[in-house]
C-alpha cells in the first residue's frame, strides 16, 4: 500500500509515523522550502501526550517541554496577582500525563521528524501538490517539482487553506470575524522564563497582551491585539503596545509573526473517496483552548490505522467518529474565545474539558465503559517479575486483547489479567493493585491500535 501524505505539520508527521511503523510506504511532502520555525501550537494536552507516548516519542517530548507556568499580571505597570491558567494534577495509574505541557510547535514538529526519519522517511519540501485525479484504484497526483506519484490513498494535511479540500471543492462551513485582529508571534524579551505575563491597563483589563516562556530556545510567544491603525507585525508595534500598558519590558528580535483573526470552520466532509482531509484542512480553531494542534494529532492517530487495514467499514469510521469530535473542540474553543472577547476572567482558566482525554467514540450513552471510550492506563506486573504498565501492552500498531476471567490464550497480543495472589499459565500480567479490573468490569476486552475500546464482552 502507498499513502501520500499533503502537509507537514504535526497532523502530516503523526500519520507518517504511524502508517511507517506498520509497514506501509509512505510520502510526506508539503510546498514549504525550509521548515516552519514558529510557536503557533505551543500546548500539548494529556491525550496528545499519551499518542506520543505511543508513537516512541514521549521522551523526548517530555525532555523538551515544561508543565505550563504561573501567570503573573499586571496592570498600568503594577504587579497585581498570580494565576494558575492549569490546575496540577498528580499522575494517576489510569491517566500517567494527567497536566499539559507546552513546546514551540517547531520544537514538537523536530521531534515528529526525527522520529519518521528512523523508518527511513523524510519530509519532501518544496513539493506541493498542484493536481490529482483519483480513480477505484488510487490516486495520481501532480507535484510542484514536475513528478507525478500514484498512491492508494491521498491526506490533505495542508493546514486551513488546504489545496485539497478546495481541490475536491468541500464546503469550509462556519465564519471569520474580521473585527477582531490579533498580533502573534515569538520575540525575545527582558523577562523572567520562569512566569507567563498579562500585561494590561485599569481601563479595560481583559484587553491585554500575552507572553508564554517557550522552553528551550530562549523566547516567548505572545497575543496582543490590534487596532485598525495597526497594520505591521513588526517588533517595533509590539514595543509600542507594551510601552502603552507602562510593561517596563524591553523587547529585541522577533523571530516569527503573524496576523490573526477568529476563524472557526468545519469540512462538510472529511473524506471523498480515496482522498481524506485531517487536521486544520478538516477544521480551524481559535487558539483559546490550545485545541487546533492536539485534534489533527488525534485525526492522523484514528487513520493511521484504519488507512493500514483498509476495509471499507474502518475507512468510512474515520469522517463518523472525528467530525463528531472537532464540532464539539470547536465548540469549546469558541466559548472560551468568547469569554475572552467580553471581558470573562475564567477566559484564563483551563479545566479538565480542554484535556481531550474525554473523547469517545461510542454509540450509546451506557454508564460505564463502553466500546468507544478511550483505554485508560494501569500499573501492572508482569510473569517475569517487573513493572509493566497497559499502555505497554497497548504500545504499537496492533490491537490487543485482555482477559479478565483467568482463561488463557496463545493468540497474539493477548494477555490473561490476574488479581493479586492468582496464577496463570500462558502469557499474564498481574493487577496487584486493582486498577485494571476498577475500569474493566468485563470478561474480555478489546482495545483498537488507537487505544479506544473496541469490542468488550461482560
Amino acid at each position: 500500500m502507498d499513502v501520500l501524505i499533503a502537509g507537514a505539520g504535526p497532523t502530516g508527521l503523526t500519520l507518517a509515523i504511524d502508517l511507517a511503523r506498520r509497514g506501509v510506504d509512505v510520502r510526506i511532502v508539503d510546498k514549504a522550502t525550509e521548515f516552519f520555525p514558529g510557536s503557533r501550537g505551543d500546548g500539548l494536552q494529556p491525550r496528545t501526550m499519551e499518542v506520543f507516548d505511543d508513537l516512541g516519542v514521549i521522551d523526548a517530548v517530555l525532555a523538551a517541554s515544561r508543565e505550563a507556568p504561573a501567570l503573573h499580571a499586571y496592570m498600568d505597570g503594577k504587579f497585581v496577582m498570580e494565576r494558575v491558567m492549569f490546575e496540577r494534577r498528580e499522575p494517576m495509574p489510569d491517566v500517567p500525563y494527567p497536566n499539559a505541557r507546552m513546546l514551540g510547535q517547531a520544537q514538537t514538529e523536530g521531534i515528529l521528524r526525527d522520529r519518521l526519519a528512523e523508518f527511513g522517511v523524510r519530509v519532501e519540501l518544496g513539493a506541493g501538490l498542484t493536481g490529482f485525479t483519483q480513480d477505484e484504484g488510487g490516486v495520481t497526483a501532480q507535484l510542484s517539482t514536475g513528478e507525478t506519484v500514484r498512491a492508494d490513498y491521498l491526506v490533505g494535511a495542508d493546514g486551513g487553506r488546504s489545496f485539497v479540500r478546495k481541490a475536491l471543492g468541500i464546503e469550509f462551513e462556519g465564519v471569520t470575524d474580521e473585527s477582531i485582529r490579533m498580533l502573534l508571534g515569538d520575540v525575545a524579551a527582558d523577562l523572567d522564563p520562569e512566569f507567563g505575563y498579562w500585561f494590561s491597563n485599569s481601563a479595560n483589563p481583559m484587553r491585554g497582551i500575552m507572553m508564554s516562556p517557550l522552553p528551550g530556545i530562549g523566547l516567548f510567544q505572545f497575543g496582543a491585539p490590534l487596532g485598525e491603525e495597526d497594520v505591521e507585525p513588526t517588533v517595533a508595534t509590539l514595543q509600542s503596545k507594551l510601552d502603552a500598558l507602562d510593561a517596563g519590558v524591553r523587547l529585541r528580535e522577533m523571530t516569527w509573526s503573524t496576523v490573526w483573526r477568529p476563524n472557526v470552520r468545519l469540512a462538510k466532509r472529511f473524506r471523498d473517496g480515496r482522498v481524506f482531509l485531517a487536521g486544520d484542512a478538516a477544521h480551524v480553531h481559535p487558539p483559546t483552548g490550545g485545541q487546533g494542534l492536539n485534534t489533527g494529532v488525534q485525526d492522523a492517530y484514528n487513520l493511521g490505522w484504519k488507512l493500514a487495514d483498509g476495509s471499507p467499514e474502518l475507512l468510512d469510521s474515520y469522517e463518523i467518529e472525528r467530525r463528531a469530535v472537532a464540532a464539539h473542540v470547536l465548540g469549546l474553543s469558541s466559548e472560551l474565545m468568547r469569554k475572552y472577547t467580553e471581558g470573562d476572567e475564567s477566559a484564563h482558566e483551563r479545566g479538565e474539558d480542554t484535556q481531550q482525554l474525554d473523547i469517545s467514540y461510542r454509540t450509546t450513552d451506557s454508564p460505564g465503559l463502553a466500546v468507544g471510550d478511550r483505554a485508560p492506563d494501569a500499573p501492572l506486573v508482569g510473569a517475569d517479575g517487573k513493572a509493566v504498565r497497559l499502555f505497554d501492552l497497548f504500545r504499537g500498531p496492533h490491537a490487543t486483547t485482555l482477559l479478565f476471567d483467568g482463561s488463557v490464550s496463545t493468540q497474539p497480543h493477548t494477555y490473561t489479567v490476574l488479581r493479586s495472589g492468582e496464577t496463570s499459565a500462558g502469557n499474564s500480567v498481574t493487577d496487584v493493585e486493582g486498577h485494571a479490573f476498577k475500569a474493566y468490569e468485563a470478561v474480555r476486552v478489546t482495545v483498537r491500535p488507537d487505544g479506544y475500546v473496541g469490542a468488550l464482552s461482560r
